[in-house]
């Protein structure tokens, strides 16, 4: 079973490969021809949303044929971001559209600041998948300026300055704004939790 992480120049690729060694899976970096013998798809991310430019419209194509398909994908901080519209972080540049809604840059009086780094809390809004033995209030490691809106695919939600979406699931499609490779125990389970979604 190969488990597809997508290499687009803005990954934390190392951590996310050794958080997924340490949960049971190995991710295996591939293209656009790779993908369709994939069981499952990791979109990680660090930045600027102007780095999935990088995402080639061949990869595009692919991730999208996957995932009507019904394979499984996270996408991770930026990646999550990357599976709505767009951003006002580079407003030119269109997302994938699996969400909808826009991520806009976080707004916040003092004395919070942007980025909101370090660790907050979750709110668990439903039991998914996903998040299966989360729970509610467990602390996750946050680093990012731009945040996603709490929609109905909203899974669960943290607040700083303002509420946002930390996670978000539709189907076998999931987002986390945060980092679960940075996450301690928590993290882990989560993607324990993508794992087993891969293998039905």
């Amino acid at each position: 079973m190969l488990m597809g992480l997508l290499d687009y120049g803005a990954g934390n690729l190392t951590s996310v490969r050794k958080a997924f060694d340490a949960a049971g899976a190995q991710l295996t970096l591939v293209n656009a021809s790779q993908l369709p013998d994939c069981a499952g798809i990791v979109v990680p991310g660090v930045g600027h949303f102007a780095a999935t430019r990088a995402i080639g419209s061949a990869v595009r194509e692919a991730v999208t044929r996957r995932v009507e398909a019904g394979v499984p994908l996270l996408g991770i901080c930026l990646g999550m971001q990357w599976l709505f519209a767009g951003s006002a972080e580079s407003p030119d540049l269109a997302g994938l559209g699996i969400f909808e809604g826009r991520c806009e840059r976080m707004t916040v009086d003092r004395p919070l600041k942007v980025p909101h780094v370090g660790w907050n809390r979750l709110r668990i809004d439903r039991s998914t998948p996903l998040l299966e033995g989360v729970e509610s209030d467990s602390q996750v490691y946050f680093t990012h300026s731009f945040a996603a809106p709490v929609t109905g695919d909203c899974v669960a939600s943290t607040t700083h300055g303002k509420a946002f979406a930390a996670a978000v699931e539709r189907g076998q499609v999931c987002g986390v704004q945060f980092h679960p490779e940075k996450s301690g125990e928590v993290g882990l389970a989560i993607i324990r939790n993508f794992i087993r979604m891969t293998r039905g």
